[in-house]
């Protein structure tokens, strides 16, 4: 089978296609014929240094495609199954290829309102997203929620599941995603440009904050007592909570990790109208290269996805999306990244 491979770390052009053997599952696996594999900040993080194990590996976590073989002892999926997930994160999996193994329990079924690129788009932003707010920070309604570049992978679905647990919405982003953002649920979007975010925002119950840096200690100046920024970045983050704890404030950093309840709260969400997922640019496999790229450039909105089947990237939103191009959800293909 075709498989993305690389020899050495460095920039997107370390990546390329290769051969390899296409896998069997073990026992409590799935062997997935994959169709669509979300591209996603962290791979570029473990393609250019390893990541959090310092050593190559095979890219890609998210996946959506049809179980074509299922090992001893799996009784929630069988052959001909449409499914969706996020195997093994955060260790590697390896979804960048045109089948992958993963444990059966990672995975949940693909709602039957989303293509194959829309599922493969949505696991890996959508589990951090719930495990941020959800399980880490236990959203409640009414709360005030601060979702920092809230047009982003994480941020424009974070922004959705906030809004679904009744939070009030407080986003950062460029202006040309205001009205973006606002679509999405946002109750209120200040540019980070040109706006202060912590003069402009006050008490706030939880931060999400996915861009690190000084983004964690101005976020704590956003809190009132007891509240909390979640940090996504960078496990530098980590040390915030010292500086956070005798303020009388919170501040935790997460990994996401696989997690067959969240994929099903997400699943659940996305087949009920109350999540839909942003495809900026859908390209084959043959061009990862040219994927990360643009993903490298940090101003994607939404997700950018690899369409590994052949006709992976022929419907979004029920709408013919060319391979290779550029595109909003229910938009016509755009120019920017037509020579992908």
């Amino acid at each position: 089978m075709r498989a993305i491979g690389q020899d050495t770390f460095g920039g997107p052009e370390v990546l390329r296609v290769i051969e390899v053997d296409k896998p069997s599952p073990g026992p409590a696996e799935v062997l997935i014929r994959v169709h669509a594999a979300g591209v996603n900040p962290t791979d570029s993080w473990h393609r250019g240094t390893g990541g959090l194990v310092e050593a190559i590996a095979p890219l890609g976590w998210d996946v959506s495609g049809v179980v074509e073989e299922v090992g001893p002892g799996v009784t929630l999926f069988a052959p001909g199954d449409e499914v969706f997930g996020m195997p093994r994160h955060p260790h590697a999996a390896g979804t960048y290829a045109e089948y992958v193994t993963a444990p059966a329990r990672h995975l949940a079924h693909k709602p039957a309102n989303l293509s194959h690129v829309e599922a493969g788009a949505l696991p890996l932003v959508a589990l951090t997203a719930w495990q941020a707010l959800v399980d880490t920070a236990d959203v409640r309604p009414g709360q005030r929620v601060l979702i920092h570049a809230a047009a982003g992978g994480v941020g424009h679905v974070a922004v959705q599941i906030a809004k679904a647990r009744g939070a009030y919405v407080l986003a950062t982003a460029r202006t040309d995603n205001h009205d973006f953002v606002r679509e999405l649920g946002a109750d209120e979007v200040i540019d980070y440009r040109t706006t202060v975010f912590e003069e402009a925002f006050r008490d706030v119950d939880v931060v999400v904050d996915t861009i690190g840096g000084e983004y964690g200690p101005r976020s704590l100046r956003t809190l009132r007592p007891g509240g909390i920024v979640v940090s996504l970045a960078s496990p530098a983050e980590a040390a915030l909570g010292e500086v956070a704890r005798p303020l009388g404030l919170r501040a935790r950093f997460m990994i996401v990790e696989a997690d067959r309840a969240g994929m099903l709260a997400v699943a659940d969400l996305a087949a009920t109208g109350g999540l839909r997922v942003h495809v900026d640019t859908v390209v084959p496999l043959d061009l990862v290269s040219k994927a990360h790229e643009v993903s490298d450039n940090q101003r994607t909105r939404g997700k950018i996805v690899l369409a590994v089947a052949e006709d992976a990237g022929a419907q979004v939103d029920g709408r013919s999306a060319p391979v290779g191009c550029s595109r909003s959800n229910g938009g016509q293909a755009a120019p920017r990244a037509q020579n992908l």
